[in-house]
């Protein structure tokens, strides 16, 4: 009995699809494809992976005949044809907008307390009171305990699987559409509102700025949470994405090793857009002069200058 003869069975007594499996064992479907048409063959570890997957030895996978083997309908996939979530992609990407979101709003919060803290404009003195500063660092700490951990987890996830069969509806992305045409409606009204209280608590800046920046943490946890949270529908997006985690050597197909390639440098350009955006950030921060209340633009401004690049390397990927 071959090795494509005992996956085969061992796939339909679990009523599993192609691209299920290949989900599962973080591969593509058409590895799985080619696995079951004997034009390939998968690596030791996906090969250990099936037989902890569908509990039998290596021997018994690759030389034995699984075909006799009872099979345990308690494993079964359902019987419906519909795709379905098989590795809590759904759970993931959720905790991962969460995570991002708050993180985010976590930091905006500790510059907000921090201005309340301050006797005139935030940080404007040459020597701030330690309080204000332990106030701020403890936000900073705060959002990136949550993001930076957050972004590590969704790295090794994209790694692990780095194809998803989009087995969202058409109601469900419907539903994240109008959630996000809600949330940025509520976060635009909550940063609006954010300027008017400013404006109104003028006399007292450190008040007025902490209430602003309180506000403008709200509007953009919502604008940032269901962002994602719709961004999470686009499967495909997600699978293209998944390339960048990817080792290049590991992807069969010729186009999307080249794709996985210009995604790579276009990714490698943004970090150093964003290192820069930080740098000056900070240095707008802690050295006092006219623009030091609006030090927070330059990573808005980074994430522009990221998205066109990146529409720029990718397009000039796909017309040639």
């Amino acid at each position: 009995m071959s090795f494509r003869d005992n996956l085969q069975h061992l796939r339909a007594a679990r009523n599993m699809t192609q691209e299920q499996l290949a989900m599962l064992l973080g591969v593509s479907r058409q590895s799985v494809s080619k696995w079951e048409a004997e034009k390939a063959y998968p690596e030791m570890d996906k090969l250990l992976k099936i037989c902890e997957l569908f509990d039998c030895s290596l021997d018994e996978l690759v030389k034995g005949d699984l075909t006799n083997r009872p099979t345990d309908a308690t494993y079964a996939m359902p019987s419906n044809t519909l795709p379905r979530d098989v590795i809590g992609y759904d759970q993931h990407t959720r905790r991962f907008a969460n995570r991002i979101a708050s993180g985010i709003a976590l930091i905006l919060i500790g510059i907000a307390c921090a201005a309340l803290l301050s006797n005139v404009n935030f940080l404007a003195d040459s020597a701030p009171h330690v309080l204000v500063v332990i106030v701020l660092f403890a936000g900073i700490a705060l959002g990136i305990a949550l993001i930076i951990p957050g972004g590590m987890e969704h790295a090794a996830f994209v790694r692990e699987h780095p194809f998803v069969e989009d087995f969202y509806t058409s109601e469900q992305k419907a539903t994240a559409r109008r959630n996000l045409s809600r949330a940025l409606v509520s976060g635009i009204a909550c940063i609006f509102f954010g300027i008017i209280m400013a404006v109104v608590l003028q006399s007292t800046e450190s008040l007025a700025g902490f209430v602003f920046m309180v506000l403008v943490a709200g509007g953009v946890w919502l604008i940032v949470r269901f962002g994602m949270l719709l961004g999470r529908t686009n499967i495909k997006e997600y699978n293209d994405d998944a390339l960048e985690e990817m080792d290049l050597e590991d992807i069969e197909d010729p186009k999307l090793r080249e794709r996985a390639r210009k995604k790579k440098r276009a990714g490698a350009v943004c970090g150093t857009i964003m290192l820069f955006a930080t740098a000056l950030g900070l240095a707008l921060l802690f050295i006092p002069n006219p623009l030091t209340p609006y030090f927070w633009v330059v990573w808005p401004v980074g994430a522009l200058l990221c998205g066109g690049v990146s529409t720029v390397m990718t397009s000039s990927d796909k017309e040639s």
